[in-house]
């Protein structure tokens, strides 16, 4: 069965070009744009991973992170955040804050493949 991802990705040239890696590896691709709007959308129905930007419009990455990892149906969801930033306050904050994995823009394509695939299989 393919496995479903959610991007949650306010760059539309970024959100593209990770849907496009994705789906031609084989994924069920689905994109928000803001924070807000994509925890509802996990709420209701929970994809197999996340791709987590962490510099969002409404609401950043790492309030994501807290309201995912507060909510039972979405606790265990791994999570992989992408940022420009890769500063250690930001992978120490994030890791406190259950991230799964955490990557620096600019990615190669099959480091973010490779990391989804660890996380919840082929």
């Amino acid at each position: 069965m393919q496995k479903r991802i959610l991007v949650i990705e306010d760059e539309p040239n970024i959100s593209e070009a990770i849907r496009f890696i994705l789906t031609r590896n084989g994924w069920q691709v689905e994109v928000e744009a803001d924070g807000l709007a994509a925890l509802s959308r996990l709420r209701a129905d929970p994809p197999d991973a996340l791709i987590l930007d962490l510099m969002l419009p409404d609401m950043d990455g790492f309030e994501v992170l807290r309201n995912l990892r507060a909510d039972a149906p979405t606790r265990d969801l791994p999570v992989l955040m992408l940022t420009a930033k890769g500063q250690s306050a930001d992978r120490d904050l994030a890791a406190r804050l259950g991230v799964t994995r955490f990557m620096t823009k600019p990615f190669a394509n099959a480091e973010v493949v490779s990391a989804l695939q660890d996380m919840v299989g082929p």
